[in-house]
């Protein structure tokens, strides 16, 4: 298959799912006209007025009409009103997804470089003393929940030690200052789970027979990893890593709300909390949108690591 015909095919498949999941998100919200009018104008509002706003906004129509409208409204970038915050949401979602994407890559780079790191270090040396140390610290990190981590570390950092924010409400502008934890307790699970990960594959890989021949040949160590070993030992990992963009885009909200971060996992929670329906509709939207592309982007970056296995065949 080739890479457009690859890409052509993941596309409808990803139409059909945000299809799929729009119509399911405006079912569990919409069905009850009644129930939207009371979340949209208050409990306080009058049947009169609540009937008024249903009749003015197409509430009578029918429900696959209105769910048409709906769908249009959103392709187009008609998103509607938030009733929480009382301004346009797409003046809301963008900046604070912009934020949360600045939480998460933080996090990113810290699982991939740390989780990478340890994993090939521990591979490259089965049984040693290093691998073991590995080891006991990815079970450690993974065993541990991140609400969890971020109680004690903030316990140490915040209250024990003094040297970090125990917020991070951005309220001065930018501050890498109070990125720091938010970061380090999203990228610790994730981190100790990539290593294991890692350091299994590169065990595998190091056993390998053109490994061992490359190994009696005399060729460099580092040579042997860099150039034949981190290609073929990376295509399990990577792939982890790309399943851990929705993780993160669901973590986010536990962190965001410890530590006051003001970006779309709490632009959620906030949502959800004050029944603000036509914005956690629109959440729910763009989170669904980040799974598919993700997905997308894992399917090519594991064809281009390895080239033996069609695109067609991982699709």
């Amino acid at each position: 298959m080739t890479l457009g015909s690859f890409l052509l095919r993941k596309t409808a498949v990803a139409i059909l799912t945000m299809l799929t999941v729009s119509f399911l998100i405006f079912l569990a919200f919409e069905v009850n006209v009644a129930d939207v009018a009371v979340k949209v104008l208050g409990q306080y509002s009058t049947p009169d007025q609540r009937t008024a706003w249903l009749a003015e906004n197409g509430y009578y129509d029918p429900f696959v009409i209105r769910y048409l409208r709906w769908l249009g409204g959103f392709v187009t970038g008609d998103w509607g009103l938030s009733t929480f915050f009382r301004v346009p949401i797409t003046s809301i979602v963008f900046p604070r997804l912009g934020a949360s994407a600045l939480l998460a890559g933080g996090a990113l780079l810290v699982i991939v470089v740390f989780g990478l790191g340890l994993g090939i270090l521990a591979g490259m040396r089965a049984g040693s003393l290093l691998d073991r140390v590995i080891s006991v610290f990815s079970v450690i990190t993974t065993s541990i929940p991140d609400f969890a981590s971020a109680v004690f570390l903030s316990g140490i950092f915040v209250f024990w030690l003094g040297l970090l924010p125990g917020a991070s409400t951005m309220i001065s502008g930018f501050s890498l200052r109070e990125l720091i934890l938010p970061v380090l307790v999203l990228g610790l699970y994730s981190m100790g789970y990539l290593a294991r990960i890692t350091r299994a594959s590169m065990v595998e890989v190091m056993g390998t027979h053109y490994i061992r021949t490359a190994r009696l040949k005399g060729a460099n160590p580092a040579r042997i990893v860099l150039r034949h070993a981190m290609r073929n030992a990376l295509i399990t990992p990577v792939t982890v890593i790309m399943l851990q963009l929705p993780w993160l885009l669901s973590g986010v909200i536990v962190i965001e709300v410890f530590y006051a971060y003001k970006g779309f996992g709490s632009l959620l929670y906030d949502a959800a909390l004050n029944q603000d329906i036509y914005l956690v509709e629109a959440c729910a939207m763009v989170s669904v949108l980040v799974v598919v592309l993700s997905q997308i982007l894992s399917d090519l970056i594991y064809g281009w690591l390895n080239p033996r296995i069609s695109l067609g065949a991982k699709a």
